[in-house]
């Protein structure tokens, strides 16, 4: 996890926004950061903010490297397949970094080849100073965050973070625009003589569920077409393993839920068989008495990790939620909510502990549909277009989420459910078998694929789906009434009235929305309907305003029994 940052045709005024912005980023990577100039692109800039964790001697960036000293590469990302990819092509490698293969790529293969033959997470900018090209692309689900700064007179900035870019639209005189660059995309623009630049190509490489097009980590052939539980396991356990690499030591997120309980117990055996000499640590959090931490400690001690609960209060709340509003750069409803636990413990992990490397169970909910308004689906086909459209704008909310969380506190995320073999066999399943058992039990398929391993205990196998406000929060208090109770006096009847003409996209229709709108566009003004097209909500359910599954008829604390169906 690192921060990039790039400026292009400004002028006489990079300086400036450099100064203004590029330090924004620095949460990004704490351990170093670097800017570049070369005159062969005038009026080009390159900046990085480095967290060192694969190669620590050579691995800062902008990377340049002896056989292609015209090309520039920033990348924040990680390549799982970097070392098949140098048996297939026969590279050789300068440096240990993964990200060195995407060099290698664009130098023998071109630049639309690229992208699609990465395994891995990215957001990455390449330089080729002799043809005067840039190429950017993002990876499929977004997890790595990229923001692109473009204007009609062909000034284009990016950055890891919409942050480092709200004060250069201030120098630009022409039309511009700001927006999160789509993920599974890449873009080709030609560097003109004064360092603008002109778009020649914008390509989507990769949709939702698509099948890779570089050689698997799992050899296809090694999947028992009537073995489908034998496959999710084999294939969920190799996204695990492969994203081990890592030079600083790994933990994990564990909220005592299935997603996070599995990619825990995963990650602990394939660390031991991988012979990590360190035991990984997880991580808890809750208010006293909250489902949560009780459930995460069972699971902590049977697979035996290192393990923290980090006990928060409302003080607490009221204390980040201004910040975490803006390190996460949306006002959505939900997201705000969800990321309130992953600040303050993504805050615990980097001031108590070694821990620099995060495994989380993100993705698992959009995939294998387990929220559950996906009881209340018509049929088969339009749960999996639901899934479909969960992923694809994942990186607008819990991927955002995740990511800005734990980012804040320079951490790196790290999340096997949205690996790119995994999803592509999950979602090539029968829609039905995905779908709720008998209507009640989310995520049925994946907690068979794992019932009587042992890799888990069964109640944790079985539990249920608790709204986030419930899961961390004590049992005399939600979160959600803790979050209504602080914005009652922050926000007016009045204000609330005339919302709508204050907040016409996406328009505030309580206290709690309107005090994130508001708290938002002090930092990001102007951009709501770029950043956040629409709120998070549950589809197929009436009545409902809401995006909280506390509201929702099927939403009710019971435990899933065996006699369920599993």
């Amino acid at each position: 996890m690192c921060g990039i940052w790039a400026l292009f045709g400004l002028g006489e005024q990079s300086m400036t926004c450099i100064c203004e912005n590029f330090d924004k980023i620095s949460h990004r990577g704490p351990d170093a950061f670097k800017i570049e100039f070369d005159n062969r692109v005038k009026n080009g800039y390159l900046g990085f903010h480095r967290l060192a964790i694969v190669d620590s001697l050579h691995g800062m960036q902008p990377m340049r490297i002896h056989k292609y000293p015209h090309l520039f590469l920033l990348c924040n990302g990680e390549i799982y397949n970097y070392d098949r990819l140098q048996q297939q092509h026969r590279f050789e490698y300068s440096t240990d970094c993964d990200v060195e293969v995407i060099m290698h790529l664009y130098a023998c293969a071109g630049s639309n080849s690229v992208a699609q033959s990465l395994d891995g997470v990215f957001a990455f900018c390449l330089v080729d100073v002799l043809k005067r090209r840039i190429l950017i692309a993002r990876d499929p689900y977004g997890v790595r965050p990229l923001f692109k700064l473009c204007s009609d007179d062909g000034q284009l900035a990016i950055c890891s973070e919409s942050k480092g870019l709200m004060a250069i639209s201030k120098y630009i005189e022409s039309k511009w625009t700001l927006k999160p660059f789509s993920p599974g995309h890449y873009e080709k623009y030609e560097i003109l003589e004064d360092g603008r630049t002109k778009l020649l190509e914008s390509r989507c490489y990769f949709e939702p569920g698509d099948k890779p097009s570089f050689p698997p980590y799992i050899s296809w052939n090694a999947l028992n077409p009537n073995d489908v539980l034998g496959n999710i396991r084999k294939l969920l356990s190799a996204a695990v393993k492969k994203r081990l690499m890592a030079d600083r030591r790994i933990g994990c997120l564990l909220s005592g839920g299935l997603d996070s309980s599995l990619i825990a117990a995963l990650l602990v055996k394939k660390a031991m068989k991988c012979g990590l000499t360190y035991k990984i640590q997880s991580f808890a959090i809750g208010m006293s008495d909250s489902p949560d931490i009780i459930a995460a400690r069972e699971v902590a001690e049977y697979i035996g990790t290192e393990h923290h609960e980090i006990i928060f209060t409302q003080q607490d709340v009221i204390n980040v939620l201004d910040n975490v509003i803006y390190s996460l750069e949306t006002y959505d409803i939900t997201t705000v909510r969800a990321s309130i636990g992953m600040y303050l413990i993504s805050k615990y992990i980097k001031q108590n502990t070694d821990t620099t490397v995060i495994f989380s169970g993100e993705g698992a909910d959009e995939l294998a549909q387990g929220y559950i308004y996906f009881r209340d689906a018509p049929h088969a086909i339009e749960a999996h277009n639901e899934s479909i459209r969960l992923l694809q704008d994942i990186y607008l909310y819990d991927g955002l989420r995740a990511d800005r969380t734990t980012s804040a506190f320079s951490l790196e995320l790290r999340v096997p459910f949205l690996d790119l073999q995994f999803t592509n066999y999950y979602l090539s399943l029968e829609p039905s078998s995905r779908q709720p058992y008998n209507g009640m039990i989310e995520k049925h398929l994946l907690r068979s694929a794992f019932h009587e391993t042992g890799l888990l205990p069964n109640d944790i196998l079985l539990r249920h789906k608790e709204a986030f406000s419930d899961g961390v929060a004590s049992m005399k208090k939600s979160l959600f009434q803790i979050i209504q109770e602080i914005v009652e006096d922050r926000v007016s009847n009045e204000d609330l009235e005339n919302a709508h003409i204050k907040y016409p996209h996406c328009t505030p229709r309580t206290k709690e929305a309107y005090y994130y709108r508001k708290v938002f566009e002090s930092h990001y003004e102007g951009q709501a309907e770029s950043f956040t097209p629409y709120f998070w909500m549950p589809r197929w359910v009436e009545d409902v305003t809401d995006p909280s599954a506390r509201f929702i008829k099927h939403y009710i604390a019971h435990l899933i029994s065996e006699e369920n169906g599993l």
